[in-house]
């Protein structure tokens, strides 16, 4: 949410975006020193994502230990597509995150964008001049929101904090992260694909 919220200052337009993304180098200034909170938040997340797919892989394993033979017929008794489909949107959502870092951080030419160091508002708008790429993040931002709706609901489950009585809020709260977040992120390719974001 915070990384989303940050994204759309672009729409403030070149010098308020590429001040919010300097920002980020300085966060915690003069406390902290260049890049140091930044570079301890980076650690964290790197740490956390592998954790996510060690943890994802492990419950993967455990299933297929308990059921190593699959079934002959599969019915689907309660479950929706966001928990079916949750390991391959995963996977998508992986490939998406080392894309976008690719793209927009580390400087790789993806797809004929250009890349300027110190320039992230004119990155930005190279990046999603192709259509090709705002479809590649469209395809990530779909996963993202289907991971958001399921993670998000089994977040509470898995910590005993749902009832019969949370069931309809907690799932509310799923719906509203799965789609807002997506679509704040989605406005910014969509914005520069079609000429509102120059």
């Amino acid at each position: 949410i915070i990384h989303m919220y940050g994204n759309l200052k672009a729409f403030q337009g070149m010098e308020v975006f590429n001040h919010y993304a300097e920002g980020l180098r300085t966060l915690g200034s003069p406390v902290f020193g260049d890049l140091h909170l930044l570079t301890l938040a980076r650690i964290i997340l790197i740490g956390s994502i592998v954790l996510h797919i060690w943890a994802a892989y492990s419950l993967y394993l455990q299933a297929r230990q308990a059921r190593p033979v699959t079934y002959a017929t599969k019915r689907v008794v309660q479950a929706n597509y966001a928990s079916l489909y949750m390991q391959v949107g995963g996977v998508v959502l992986l490939l998406f995150i080392l894309f976008h870092l690719a793209q927009l951080t580390w400087g790789v030419p993806v797809i004929h964008s250009t890349f300027e160091r110190g320039n992230a508002y004119a990155n930005l708008i190279a990046a999603f001049q192709s259509p090709i790429v705002v479809l590649i993040y469209l395809a990530g931002l779909v996963a993202l929101g289907f991971h958001l709706y399921h993670g998000t609901w089994s977040m509470f489950q898995t910590l005993g904090l749902m009832s019969r009585d949370y069931d309809r809020p907690v799932r509310g709260l799923a719906l509203v992260l799965a789609v807002g977040v997506p679509v704040g992120f989605a406005l910014i390719p969509l914005s520069v694909l079609f000429g509102y974001l120059q």
